[in-house]
């Protein structure tokens, strides 16, 4: 696999120079609230799955609203690339949001798409972790796995964010603090109504409780059936938002909504003509 070749088609599809078609295969999506570990859960899976599987990473950062701009730094969090022995089966993309409403930029479905064409064997999206707009990742991954953490003072946070309804696995990290238990209590409380609950586990990146779980379920955790019709909700409105941002005025008329006051009606009618 030449690399520079790959990060030059994975910019082209970015920029709208590269189309790409479907190609199935596994794609997890890794979410959250902001610091429950998220990384630190990525790298944990990344030492035990390398180098068997080929595994690509794209790691989501936000984009400023007023600069533009967006840190993708997650590869330094990644202890696993620092091993030669396993980061060679291991390909690590940062990814902003850029124009996306929400945590996951409607361009990421294909660049997926592309990483499998390409010899990978799964896809890790590691999501930015901003409650509500968390439920996005239904729109491109076909397995979500949903972190939660003690100290948060409410362990059913991830209910309220509605992303319950869409995990496919729930890990309580962080099980050396004290709270794990309570919290793995309140979800298993929260959840017991539900026909196809999935399943919970714990782990714990400092003491490797559950990560060697983890990793296998990674790779045959099952999709909840009450969880496809949420999926296709989301992959609905997304493939929606892409076809408004692909529009070659989309970019102008915003200037002109924020310069001239054109009103989102009449935005949204130029937009459609």
């Amino acid at each position: 696999m030449d690399r520079r070749q790959l990060a030059r088609d994975l910019t082209a599809i970015e920029n709208g120079e590269l189309q790409v078609d479907d190609h199935h295969g596994l794609i997890v999506a890794i979410t959250g609230p902001p610091g429950v570990g998220k990384s630190c859960i990525v790298d944990g899976v990344l030492h035990r799955l390398a180098p068997k599987h080929n595994i690509a990473v794209l790691a989501v950062d936000p984009t400023s609203p007023l600069s533009g701009g967006a840190l993708l730094g997650d590869r330094i969090r990644l202890s696993v690339l620092d091993d030669s022995s396993k980061s060679e089966s291991i390909y690590v993309r940062s990814i902003a949001t850029r124009s996306s409403s929400g945590s996951i930029p409607s361009i990421i479905k294909d660049l997926a798409s592309h990483l499998l064409a390409n010899n990978f064997d799964l896809v890790l999206i590691e999501t930015v972790g901003a409650g509500q707009s968390e439920m996005r990742c239904a729109a491109v991954a076909n397995r979500i796995i949903v972190i939660e953490g003690p100290a948060r003072g409410d362990g059913i946070q991830a209910e309220k964010a509605g992303l319950l309804e869409l995990a496919d696995l729930i890990v309580v990290n962080k099980s050396d603090l004290d709270g794990a238990e309570r919290v793995v209590n309140d979800l298993t409380i929260s959840l017991s109504l539900t026909n196809d609950a999935p399943p919970i586990i714990r782990t714990s990146a400092i003491t490797g409780e559950g990560l060697d779980e983890l990793s296998d379920l990674i790779l045959s955790v099952e999709e909840r059936n009450s969880s496809k019709r949420a999926r296709a909700r989301q992959q609905l409105l997304m493939a929606h938002e892409n076809r408004i941002i692909r529009k070659p005025a989309f970019d102008t008329i915003l200037d002109r909504m924020s310069e001239e006051g054109l009103s989102v009606k009449d935005a949204l009618r130029e937009l459609d003509e």
